[in-house]
């Protein structure tokens, strides 16, 4: 066996941001010399870019960036938290997001075949890093929220760097307030939609497939309840309002306050500045949310990597 140990692998991996599997392999295939073996998995390039596709990707980076009275939000995963920290990725992401903004959709198909600022389309660079990386990345998600007069304000919460993290936020502030306000409005809205995970921004937008799933669990807590017929049917009704209230936004009791709702003290804030303002849209990206990953023994691959 070549001669070469746990840090080496993750030298490796530092240097090129390579899986686990493909650091130890370049490493057997030079004898143990590290640079040999970067320059190894640089020479495979895009012969392992397929194989990597299929491979679960649930870390990664969300993207926000706001222009003007525009912004976008991108979620692009990786395999592994280790990937999210390398600055190829992260400079990817951000280049990315950057392309996302001019397309002013929410098609990802369409960035793909965007043109990439480095050369090249999207696709063909994410391509290329899946093969310099040594591991699975997709852009799975994007949208962008705009207003004609007012603002939109971003926050990352678990920022990785500038405009990057696990959580990315933005909203969108339809007004004539002055651009303080709006900004600080704008800020602890996002950050409360960061922690209380709204589903919809009002009632009407929640899923109606979760509506029902939450009507048929209802039904049957009521018919368990014994009651008449004409109760059951309002403690349904009741708790649909319920749920309809905590997960969307408007109506979301604001963390800040603790007593008004995110609709009432957007109104509070807009009568105090003697402005106008509206919470007309948002997003809320939280990295891997939906995604099912089995679950993995870090400690175990490790020895793998280097006991064979």
């Amino acid at each position: 066996m070549a001669d070469f140990t746990v840090a080496d692998v993750k030298t490796l991996r530092e240097k090129t941001g390579a899986g686990m599997m493909d650091a130890k392999k370049a490493l057997v295939e030079a004898g143990g010399d590290i640079e040999a073996a970067v320059d190894a998995l640089r020479a495979k390039g895009l012969a392992t870019a397929q194989k990597k596709s299929s491979r679960t990707a649930a870390e990664g980076l969300v993207g926000v960036v706001v222009e003007g009275t525009k912004g976008v939000a991108v979620e692009v995963n990786s395999e592994t938290d280790f990937v999210a920290k390398n600055d190829k990725f992260q400079d990817f992401v951000n280049k990315v997001t950057g392309v996302a903004l001019t397309l002013g959709s929410d098609d990802v198909e369409a960035l793909k075949t965007a043109a990439y600022p480095d050369g090249g389309t999207v696709t063909e660079k994410l391509t290329d890093n899946v093969a310099t990386i040594g591991e699975n990345q997709q852009i799975r998600r994007m949208k962008t929220v705009s207003v004609s007069q007012g603002a939109v304000v971003s926050y990352v919460h678990n920022a990785a760097a500038e405009g990057l993290g696990k959580i990315g936020v933005l909203v969108a502030l339809e007004g004539d307030a002055s651009a303080d306000v709006l900004a600080t409005l704008g800020r602890d809205v996002a950050q409360h939609a960061a922690a209380m995970f709204p589903q919809a921004l009002d009632a009407d937008g929640l899923d109606a497939s979760v509506i029902e799933r939450e009507r048929a669990i209802a039904q049957e807590k009521a018919a368990e309840s014994g009651k008449p017929e004409n109760v059951q049917e309002k403690m349904v009704e009741g708790a649909i309002k319920k749920y309809a209230k905590e997960n969307a936004l408007l109506s979301q009791i604001f963390v800040k306050d603790g007593k008004a709702t995110v609709e009432e003290y957007v109104a509070r804030t807009a009568k105090e500045a003697g402005a106008s303002i509206k919470l007309v849209d948002y997003v809320r990206y939280q990295l891997g949310e939906g995604i099912e990953v089995e679950e993995a023994d870090f400690a175990a691959e490790v020895a793998a990597a280097v006991g064979g």
